[in-house]
């Protein structure tokens, strides 16, 4: 029966959901190139909790995206998810942003290959099995003609993610399948988290940070 609000920051997408149970009681999000996330993020809380008829007391978890993303957006949103954590006295727990984008990929076969912008041809990436566990470490690496070559030789592999518009203007392998236009939500990080609040895997609230990927630089 736990309630748990949902953040999602780490690209352009400020997204907030809240879940109870088995499903997603309320979504409210916005795709904004200008990453105002600080001024929305506030307001679409109140706003969908106003809209459940809940008030921040009746949440049992605040949940939040880590990563890999944005520096600026991650940072807004682990910051807000702190924030409510410590004020409200509630459990934190934190979600992969390319677990998130792979839950959106419903295949019976093959693999799904969550892509994020970094920085010129650079991603951060992870492949999954068809089941949505992990099968590949998050990477971050520079894409080119023959990135997931041995992959693709032998079956479907399903790119989603603000990196996959890189790697099909070089890749047109028949095998490559690329889901467009899609970007982390807070909708699918409910279902991850609820594992994760049933499981007790909570984060240290005064010393989580989000997972930047920032030792990877440009050369």
């Amino acid at each position: 029966m736990s309630i748990i609000l949902c953040i999602e920051t780490s690209t352009t997408n400020c997204s907030i959901s809240i879940g109870k149970d088995n499903q997603v009681l309320g979504l409210k999000e916005e795709n904004s190139k200008s990453f105002s996330h600080s001024e929305q993020l506030h307001t679409f809380i109140k706003e969908l909790l106003e809209q459940l008829s809940l008030s921040m007391q009746d949440l049992d978890a605040i949940s939040v995206s880590k990563g890999p993303g944005s520096y600026t957006g991650l940072r807004i949103g682990v910051s807000a998810a702190k924030g409510l954590a410590y004020a409200l006295d509630l459990p934190l727990i934190s979600v992969s942003t390319l677990e998130c984008l792979a839950r959106q990929v419903h295949i019976n076969g093959g693999y799904i290959v969550p892509m994020l912008d970094a920085r010129r041809m650079e991603v951060y990436s992870e492949v999954f099995k068809a089941n949505q566990h992990s099968k590949r470490e998050i990477r971050a690496e520079i894409l080119n003609e023959d990135s997931f070559k041995e992959e693709l030789k032998q079956t479907q592999l399903h790119f989603i993610g603000t990196g996959i518009e890189k790697f099909e203007a070089i890749c047109n392998h028949p095998n490559a399948v690329f889901h467009k236009e899609k970007l982390p939500s807070a909708k699918e990080q409910f279902f991850i988290a609820k594992r994760k609040f049933e499981n007790n895997d909570f984060e240290d609230v005064a010393y989580f940070e989000p997972f930047y990927l920032k030792d990877f630089v440009s050369h």
